[in-house]
């Protein structure tokens, strides 16, 4: 006797219903976690986390590198100093013009338990805290009067993450750390510290 297929075919026409919402469900759900990933952490931005990692190791490849300088002026009277602090060297070079013309250098041994000691006291200074900043072009800040500081942490001489302030009220940059706290801590390392020009102190 004949029943009909209908029966048979509502069963078939759930079973796809709810196979269907499950993967809208599945998608939707994908969605919101790569979304609030890339949100949160977007690529190229300096996250605390990943510069205190860098900080904290200790390889004789590591560095930490402090750069200051002066306005933007003449190729002649441009002046910036850097002080670069590894576990088995510390140095302070002066530099002139844009081309960074070494004026002065001077070089000392180090050692790892010194060179930790120092990167904590920079993690005691919030030296990892960071700003999202609207521009975080280093170039060209600061640029009529005032100073600018950029803090960097090197592997074999490449940086892996950089931040930057300056006494500009309009240029604040990405570092939140007392730009005088970790001036004191990079220039400490430095015995008879003194820079070759008068902008920059």
């Amino acid at each position: 006797m004949y029943r009909g297929s209908g029966p048979r075919i509502l069963p078939i026409i759930i079973i796809i219903l709810v196979v269907a919402l499950v993967i809208a469900a599945v998608v939707s759900i994908g969605r919101l976690i790569f979304t609030s990933s890339s949100t949160s952490a977007p690529a190229g931005v300096e996250t605390t986390e990943t510069i205190l990692s860098a900080l904290h190791e200790t390889g004789d490849s590591r560095s930490v590198r402090w750069t200051v300088r002066g306005p933007i002026v003449a190729d002649e009277q441009f002046k910036t100093y850097t002080i670069t602090i590894s576990p088995t060297a510390r140095s302070f070079v002066t530099y002139g013009g844009y081309e960074e013309q070494v004026i002065a250098t001077k070089t000392y041994g180090n050692n790892t338990k010194a060179y930790e000691q120092f990167v904590y006291a920079l993690e005691k200074a919030n030296i990892a805290k960071t700003r999202r900043a609207s521009d975080a072009d280093f170039r060209g800040v600061c640029a009529t009067q005032g100073l600018a500081f950029k803090y960097e942490s090197l592997q074999d001489d490449t940086t892996n993450h950089s931040l930057w302030t300056t006494t500009c009220s309009g240029s604040k940059g990405t570092m939140t750390a007392s730009t005088g706290q970790i001036q004191a801590l990079f220039t400490n390392q430095i015995p008879d510290f003194k820079p070759q020009f008068d902008e920059i102190y």
